[in-house]
């Protein structure tokens, strides 16, 4: 099915809380390469765009608290994740794992606000 196809059909599912769940690897795989080929051709058209947008940190900033605020919101969302996975005594490996992902992820968000606050303060160091 193409990814399309498939993201249209997960998306409209996500809303009534379901999630597909993979129970082979090559499957995982495949939908992470698709993930990530989709990541990266959307990137060059963010690169060219956030090249002619963003001349001032000022300019910056709007979307660093975005990206802030979703990363956030989805390292809460693992925190939970990780919260059943122990609460559920799952394998120790997926939970290490999961702990990983949540500590590197809280540190995202750390520097994505030292980030905001910084392009705040270049900006009043300019004034």
């Amino acid at each position: 099915m193409p990814f399309a196809h498939r993201s249209l059909i997960e998306a409209a599912a996500a809303r009534f809380g379901w999630r597909r769940a993979y129970g082979d690897t090559t499957k995982v795989d495949g939908l992470l390469n698709e993930q990530t080929q989709t990541a990266y051709t959307q990137a060059a058209d963010h690169a060219r765009l956030a090249t002619a947008k963003n001349c001032t940190a000022l300019h910056i900033q709007p979307g660093v608290l975005d990206v802030r605020g979703r990363v956030l919101a989805d390292v809460l969302y693992l925190e939970g994740v990780l919260t059943g996975a122990r609460n559920r005594n799952l394998d120790p490996e997926l939970v290490a794992l999961l702990e990983e992902a949540v500590d590197q992820g809280h540190e995202l968000a750390v520097l994505l606000a030292d980030t905001a606050r910084t392009t705040a303060a270049l900006a009043k160091a300019g004034d």
